[in-house]
């Protein structure tokens, strides 16, 4: 028996076949010699590459939804880079074939994102292989990604973005890599499909393809090759564990989220398109406590118009029905870049314009956005929350502006109904100024993720510094409490909104803290809800 081990980004435990994903070694192409040959077939490629993203992006939206389905759309937005295009037919034109070019412009490129200090930007170095490969793998006749039949363990170095969404879902057991983070592709769609993953892991792709049998521990991040009995004895009874615990869960759907002491919590789920929000109803949420805007403008070319916005947040709200949907508004900046936005370049961007920020200084973006709101909130329960708040003036601009709109919609005839505007504390001065902000606010939704990194300084893409991003820091949980605090004693309701909603650690403390409202994924829900019903709160 080999371990070793990884770190986990879903717990639970699977056991079966290893399978070794390795990409196809590199082929040398050789060049007709007609340098406006090779264009025209580079071209061509690029049609086909299209084309195959175009298909991917459908199947990723109707199998993933939107958020995932980003992923593919951003890469068909680089095939258009010119900066891309035009250093390729630089290449060709002094004589290179056109597979080579493809591949060798696209790896330079991604080489200077890799050496960037931003983390966000680093990521995307993989974006442009990816893409980049798979134009010269249609150049040099490659047939793509290939499976065999069966449920097994996948095993590789790392993943890239479409490999990851092409993947058959519903054969993989479990993801182990070399390679990725907790916020990677690989650790994203193994959470969306709720099974056992790691990456970083010290697995040698070699052995893992000789091995019989591989057993992956997602609890203790510890992976088996060729397990002995003992340990797969160990195993079999966690897995049976799991298994039975999640059939107990079932006995809480359907059941109000209620406290021994008679106290109820809203348990909603976070979403970042309207499929997610039939998702969420699948799950038994008892609303949308968070639903991300900024993923109804990424991988576009030009910005959503007022009738796509209102369509989609339309649908949401006719999905949930009287269920309350708290929409956050557009949160593009820091680790999501839209180039058709034309934002200046940043020294650091989580710093800089991003969130209601954009908003309050480019109407033009935010005003179609609270049209839309008010418009789709004549069929549902929608509530509207600003991101990167950090004084009280901000919050009552941007109340006089959604203020004005429903006038004007309403002087146009337009039905509409009362949205309550509330604010996602994020930033540590929100949370220091939380009871004068109170008094404007009609609820709080603490964003923990940026909380903490706010906090604690420490910038959360950055994998290395994963030891010193504490979510349980005592200075992030005395502002946790006074944030609640603050909102129970303006009579407003609070709740949490980020990654801390559905950890189990924090749930009897957020309701101690006197938070009413907990917002997660939505195969979470009826977990956490087991915990409230079980606490004495």
């Amino acid at each position: 028996m080999k371990q070793g081990s990884g770190l986990p980004v879903f717990p639970g435990v699977a056991i079966g076949k290893a399978v070794v994903y390795q990409k196809a070694q590199r082929q040398e192409a050789v060049a007709s010699g007609d340098p406006a040959i090779e264009q025209a077939k580079f071209e061509e490629a690029c049609a086909t590459a299209k084309e195959q993203l175009s298909q991917l992006f459908e199947k990723a939206k109707a199998d993933l939804g939107e958020e995932q389905a980003a992923i593919v759309e951003v890469q068909m937005l680089m095939l258009d880079d010119l900066d891309y295009l035009e250093a390729v037919a630089g290449e060709i034109a002094n004589g290179a074939a056109a597979a080579t070019a493809a591949a060798d412009c696209g790896e330079n490129i991604a080489q200077v994102f890799a050496s960037l200090d931003d983390e966000y930007m680093k990521a995307r170095s993989a974006d442009i292989r990816d893409v980049s490969q798979r134009v010269a793998d249609i150049l040099n006749g490659g047939s793509g990604f290939h499976l065999p039949e069966g449920k097994f363990l996948l095993v590789a170095e790392d993943l890239a973005p479409s490999e990851t969404i092409q993947l058959p879902r519903e054969r993989i057991l479990a993801f182990v890599t070399r390679q990725g983070s907790s916020s990677s592709h690989t650790a994203i769609l193994a959470r969306t499909l709720n099974i056992p993953s790691l990456v970083q892991s010290d697995i040698s792709l070699e052995d893992a393809a000789q091995c019989e049998t591989l057993a992956v521990d997602g609890f203790t991040g510890n992976w088996y090759m060729d397990p002995d009995a003992q340990t797969l004895e160990m195993l079999r009874k966690k897995q049976a564990e799991a298994d039975s615990d999640r059939q107990a869960l079932e006995a809480y759907r359907g059941r109000k989220s209620v406290t021994k002491s008679g106290k109820q919590i809203l348990l909603c789920a976070n979403i970042g398109s309207p499929e997610d929000a039939e998702a969420a109803v699948a799950a038994d949420a008892e609303g949308i406590g968070l639903m991300r805007s900024e993923f109804l403008y990424l991988g576009r070319e030009n910005l959503p118009s007022e009738d796509e916005l209102f369509e989609a947040y339309k649908k949401v709200a006719q999905i949930m029905g009287e269920r309350p949907v708290v929409i956050r508004t557009l949160d593009i900046g820091a680790d999501k870049q839209v180039d058709y936005m034309n934002l200046d370049k940043e020294e650091n961007p989580a710093l800089g314009l991003r969130g209601l920020r954009i908003c309050l200084t480019r109407e033009e973006i935010f005003r179609p956005q609270l049209r839309a709101i008010y418009r789709a909130s004549a069929y549902g329960n929608l509530n509207v929350m600003f991101p990167m708040v950090a004084s009280v003036w901000e919050l009552q601009e941007a109340k006089a502006l959604c203020k004005k709109i429903r006038e004007e919609l309403e002087a146009e005839g337009v039905p509409t109904k009362e949205v309550p505007i509330g604010v996602m504390v994020e930033t540590p001065a929100a949370a220091v100024i939380a009871h004068e902000l109170a008094k404007e606010a009609a609820f709080f939704s603490v964003g923990t993720n940026d909380l903490t990194q706010y906090t604690l300084a420490v910038d959360r893409q950055n994998a290395k510094l994963g030891r010193f991003y504490d979510p349980y820091h005592p200075a992030l949980l005395a502002l946790l409490a006074h944030i609640a605090k603050s909102a129970n004693e303006a009579g407003i309701w609070a709740g949490i909104c980020g990654e801390l909603g559905a950890d189990p650690k924090m749930t009897e403390t957020f309701l101690k803290m006197g938070y009413s409202e907990l917002s997660m994924a939505p195969g979470r829900i009826l977990a956490t809800r087991r915990l409230v019903c079980e606490s004495e709160e």
